[in-house]
This record gives C-alpha cells, structure tokens and sequence, in this order.
C-alpha cells in the first residue's frame, strides 16, 4: 500500500503503476482536481491540451486499486508526521512545484500585490477569475508592466499582460474583445481582421539576465556540433522574435535586476544593471545600472516545492539523499518524483532535437503545444525505478490497513466523495 501526495503528472502515473503491480495506492490531491500545472500553471488558451491532459490523468486515477483523496493537503489536513505514522509500505511526494522562487532583492516582497506580482498568482487568476465561483484576488493590469524572467513560462506571462491590456483597450473603444482569438491570430493581426483600431497601448517588457540567443526556449541534443549548437541559438531567436511581433511585446536581454524603486509604499520599479558574457562568463558590468520605471512588476525566475513541516528542506528544495531515486535524506521509505525532485514547475515539450525545435516549436509552441504523451512517458519511466522501490515490502494484512482506511474514509465521509469518475464530473473546471 502506498501513499502518493499529488495526483497530476507524475502521480498519477505512479498510481497507474503500483495498481498495475498489484497494489494499492493512495492518492493525496491537495486541490478539489488533480491537475496540477495543465490546470493551474499553463494559460487557458491551451484549451484543447488541458482536455487532453485531464482526460489521461481521469483515465490513470479511475481504477479500482487506486483511491483518490481530494481536497487533502499534506501538510494543511493531514501532517507529514501523521501520513508517516500509517503503515504505508513508502511514501512518493509528488506534489509538484508551486512555490513561487522569490525575487532576490532586499525587502521587494513587502510589496507583493503593491506593484510586484509573482507568476503563480498571476496565472491562476488569469485562468479562473471568469468563473463563477472564483474566489481568489482579482487584479487589474496595468500598460507598460515589466516581467523578470526568460523562459518558456516568463513568455506566457508577458503574453498575458499584452493580451490583458490590449483586449482592455478594445473594450474601452467599444468593441468587444476575444481574448483567445486574439492569442491565436495574434492580437494585431485580429484587429486587422475584425476591422478594428489595433489600440495605442504601451507595451510589456521581458527582462532577462542573458541574451536572447542563450532564452531556455530550447536545448541542443548531448554532444551537439558546432552547427546544431547554432542552429538552436537561431530558433531561440526566432520564438522570441515571433512573441514579439504577435503579441505586442518588449524584450530587453542582458539585464539583472539589482535593486526595487518603492515610491509611497509600492514597488515602482527596478534598478537593473547590465551583463555581458555568455555561460559561466556572464558577468554585471560595474556601473551600468538603470532604472526602470514601471507600474507592475511580474516575477517569473521560476517555481520550488512548499515547505511542508516535517520535510527536509536542503535550500529551497527537498532534502534528497539519492536524487536519481528520489529517495530523501534521512527518511526510509519515502521518495521524490517529478518535478518536486527537480524543482521545475513549468510545462515543457521536448527540447532535445534542433530540427524538430527549429521546424517544429515555433508554430507549435505559439498554438497548441503538445507534450502529453511524452510527459507521461517520461514521468512512467521515471516512476518505475521508485514504484519497484516502494512495493518491495510485503502487503499489508486487513488490520494494518485499518488506520489507513479510517483517515481515507473519514475524509470521503466529510467531503461527499463518491468514486474517482461522479467526482470528477461534479468539479470540472469551469
């Protein structure tokens, strides 16, 4: 019997694999659905992803071996030390990353929500804020709004904000915006088409400490030529040049920020220096610092896994003893897996082949990018080393399970849970 802290991605996988090898898994999901970053972290507009990647997480979770507690944080409803007490056979924490890695810059988050915003926060309202029963923050975004970042998730929040803004503006104008069309087209090129004004708005700025050929957008395979190397740099270029001219973009390159402008209590800005360099050279240029004024400041440095009290921490990350297992430091039994292991939380397709990236990703990363079948192999694959793991110890008989039966009974009782597939259907996303 073994407990799974998270249901999306890589739990879910895990789950799917101890039922096939005759156990019984147990399926700690934190939210009312399993979805993870599909539903959470990626913009609405990969709608016909997010279906497809709720659909193979359903089909993964309805099995009869596996029990699927909703609404059950770890850490929140049921402490680590108490899910240790219960005689699981091991433990798999595949509760993703969702901490948003903090802006390093003395005192800049006093004034979250006062001018900054991280990227986390900002997704999720943009995703949810139109449903009816939405109950988070609401936020208005302001033109000319700058993001610190540079990869794949730091292009879709400063797509965000241009859409956001833009669609505003065509509003106030008296026309009605289709936000998703707009994504699709691409926001001049959707005016153009409805015959409307492409409004003057001043424009969102990504920042990033590199240049734009070194943008995480893309990686060249393992003892790649000088010439593949190269042809990766070009692609990155490429989606980044194309971001821009679609969605109305800035982007500034070789740029770290250094220091918060605060003007009445909010965060009014960064002062950023200048790098030059590239790899391990990269260096800030004494100096060279700027300020830059803008009325909202988004951070997307990326995503770390929550503290959860009784887990160790080793930095921002959980202690792994064995970091190819997962297995954590000092706890017999419990295992890593997924992006709580690796501390990446965003959604990515393969970057390993140039020519796919560069014939591929750039149209496909614009519309409707694809990974899920690979994701899931992957996350299988790297499942089985630890699931094997974590089944090695003999089944447990009817009354060791008792205490295990009591806490996944209890929390069904109080949350009228019914069966992985009724719930399901009861709490679609809206």
């Amino acid at each position: 019997m073994v407990a799974i802290v998270g249901g999306a991605v890589a739990g879910s996988e895990a789950a799917r694999l101890v039922a096939e090898n005759g156990g019984i898994a147990v399926v700690f999901e934190q939210g009312a659905r399993p979805y993870g970053k599909i539903e959470d972290g990626l913009p609405r507009w990969h709608d016909k992803l997010r279906l497809k990647e709720y659909e193979r997480i359903d089909e993964n979770l309805d099995d009869e071996n596996i029990c699927f507690v909703p609404e059950t944080g770890i850490g929140r409803d049921v402490s680590f030390e108490a899910l240790r007490a219960l005689p699981f056979n091991a433990i798999i924490l595949a509760n993703g990353a969702w901490r948003d890695r903090p802006l390093p810059l003395p005192g800049v988050d006093d004034h979250v929500e006062k001018g900054l915003l991280y990227q986390n926060s900002l997704v999720q309202w943009f995703n949810h804020a139109h449903e009816a029963d939405y109950e988070g923050p609401r936020y208005v975004i302001p033109p000319g709004a700058i993001v610190v970042g540079g990869g794949l998730a730091s292009i879709d929040v400063v797509k965000i904000l241009s859409l956001v803004t833009h669609a505003d503006a065509i509003e106030r104008a008296g026309h009605t915006p289709d936000l998703m069309a707009m994504e699709q087209k691409g926001i001049a090129a959707w005016c153009e088409r409805e015959g409307i004004p492409l409004p003057e708005v001043e424009l969102p700025t990504l920042y990033y400490r590199r240049s734009m050929e070194e943008m995480p957008l893309a990686s060249p395979p393992a003892n790649a030529t000088p010439a593949q190397v190269e042809k990766i740099r070009g692609a990155r270029v490429k989606i980044m040049e194309r971001v821009i001219d679609r969605y109305r973009v800035r982007f500034e390159g070789n740029h770290v920020p250094v220091a918060p402008l605060v003007e009445g209590g909010r965060l009014a800005g960064l002062v950023f220096r200048r790098t030059e360099g590239e790899g391990r050279d990269l260096h800030e240029v004494p100096g060279s610092e700027v300020e830059v004024r803008a009325p909202l400041v988004v951070s997307s440095i990326g995503s770390t896994p929550l503290p959860v009290t009784g887990i160790p921490m080793k930095g921002e990350l959980y202690d792994f003893a064995d970091w190819d297992s997962g297995a954590m430091t000092g706890m017999d039994g419990v295992y890593g897996l997924g992006n709580v292991l690796t501390g990446k939380g965003n959604i990515k397709s393969s970057r390993e082949n140039a020519e796919v990236v560069t014939a591929g990703l750039l149209d496909t990363y614009l519309s409707e990018l694809d990974p899920i079948e690979e994701m899931h192999a992957a996350a299988r694959e790297r499942a089985k080393p630890v699931v094997a793991k974590a089944l090695e110890g003999p089944p447990l008989h009817r009354e060791e399970r008792t205490p295990i039966r009591e806490l996944v009974h209890g929390r069904w009782k109080e949350l009228g849970y019914d069966g992985y597939r009724a719930w399901a259907e009861a709490h679609r996303p809206g």
